[in-house]
C-alpha cells in the first residue's frame, strides 16, 4: 500500500509547492509554517484538488478520507443521531465515545466547534480507511480529547495516516516526519532520527534537542521521559 507523489507541483497565483515523495503504512507527520501549503497538499493527496503538474498514484488504496480542519464542512445531517448513522456505524456507541450522549436529537450545527470536532473525528476513526489525511485534527479539542484522538491514530499502523498540524504539545506515535521548507516537501526521516533535522519542531522538542536529548517518539510520555533524562 503506497501513496506516491510523482513530481507534483501545486500552484496558487504566485505561490507553488513541489513534492516528490512516497508514503507507506504508518503515521506521517507533516509540518510547516502558516501559508506553506499544507491544506492544499492534503486536498491534492486525496483527490479533492488536482496538481498543476505531476501525478498522484494510489497503490493498494481503496478507501480514502480527508478530515477537514473545520468540522462543520463535513456535517450532512440534521441531528447527531442521523449524522452518526450516516457513517454506517452504531450511533449510540459513537455518541458515547464522543461524550455526546443525551444529545441525539440536537442539530450538530448548534454544537460548539470542539463538540463538532469530537463527533467528526470519532466517526472517522470508527470507519475503515486505507488512507486517512487529517488537516489540523487537534484544533479546538481539549487536552483529554487530544490524547484520546492521538491514541486512536497510533492504532492505525497497518494503514496510511497523514497528519498536517501546527500542534505544539500533543502528538500520536509517529513513524515519519516531513516538513514544508522553501516551497518543497522535505522528508526529515523516520523517528527518532528524523527529529534531529526537524526545523519546524515545536518548542518542547527544540528544548530537548538544545539540551542534547532526542526523544524516542513524540507522544506526551516520550517527551516527559526525555525531559527526565535532562533533569537526571
Amino acid at each position: 500500500m503506497h501513496l506516491t507523489l510523482e513530481k507534483v507541483v501545486i500552484r496558487h497565483e504566485d505561490w507553488s509547492l513541489s513534492c516528490d515523495a512516497t508514503f507507506t503504512p504508518g503515521v506521517h507527520l507533516i509540518t510547516g509554517r502558516i501559508g506553506a501549503g499544507k491544506s492544499s497538499l492534503a486536498e491534492v493527496m486525496t483527490g479533492v484538488a488536482q496538481p498543476a503538474e505531476g501525478r498522484v498514484r494510489l497503490d493498494g488504496i481503496k478507501k480514502t478520507m480527508l478530515s477537514l480542519q473545520f468540522p462543520e464542512y463535513q456535517i450532512t445531517q440534521r441531528t447527531l443521531h442521523a449524522e452518526a448513522t450516516s457513517w454506517g456505524i452504531d450511533p449510540d456507541l459513537i455518541l458515547a465515545e464522543a461524550r455526546l450522549t443525551g444529545l441525539e436529537q440536537r442539530d450538530p450545527l448548534t454544537l460548539s466547534r470542539g463538540e463538532q470536532k469530537r463527533l467528526q473525528l470519532t466517526c472517522i476513526l470508527a470507519s475503515d480507511h486505507d488512507l486517512l489525511v487529517l488537516d489540523e485534527p487537534l484544533s479546538s479539542l481539549d487536552c483529554m480529547e487530544k490524547e484520546r484522538v492521538c491514541r486512536r491514530l497510533g492504532e492505525r499502523q497497518s494503514r496510511i495516516t497523514i497528519l498536517f498540524t501546527h500542534e505544539q504539545w500533543t502528538f500520536p506515535r509517529v513513524d515519519m516526519i516531513w516538513e514544508i521548507r522553501d516551497h518543497q516537501l522535505v522528508c526529515c526521516g523516520p523517528v527518532p532520527e528524523g527529529i534531529k533535522t526537524w526545523q519546524t519542531a515545536p518548542p518542547p522538542v527544540l528544548m530537548l534537542l538544545r539540551a542534547g536529548v532526542v526523544p524516542e517518539n513524540l507522544t506526551p510520555e516520550d517527551l516527559k521521559e526525555a525531559a527526565c533524562r535532562i533533569n537526571g
